[in-house]
């Protein structure tokens, strides 16, 4: 994994790459290989995974056709300092 360090900004640096780390599970995983975990308990908390993945795949295929409504979107709010977008014609 690599991060750019620009204009001397080790702090945005280091945003970066805890943003990186957490997308990739590292930090969940270095909480689960904090302690001992049983065998009987790795089972049944893969199943609830598997459970909780099937469940949103199906709630995802269900709103791609329609038969339950999707979640409204937030509005996006504009960042300081961003350009303003252009109005449409």
């Amino acid at each position: 994994m690599q991060v750019l360090v620009r204009d001397n900004n080790v702090e945005q640096a280091l945003r970066v790459l805890k943003k990186k780390l957490q997308r990739e599970g590292v930090f969940r995983e270095m909480k689960a290989r904090r302690a001992y975990e049983k065998p009987s308990e790795r089972r049944a908390r893969e199943k609830a995974e598997a459970v909780s993945r099937s469940r949103k795949a199906a709630r995802k295929l269900a709103q791609r056709e329609g038969l339950i409504a999707a979640p409204k979107k937030k509005p996006m709010t504009p960042r300081p300092g961003a350009p303003a977008p252009a109005a449409r014609a």
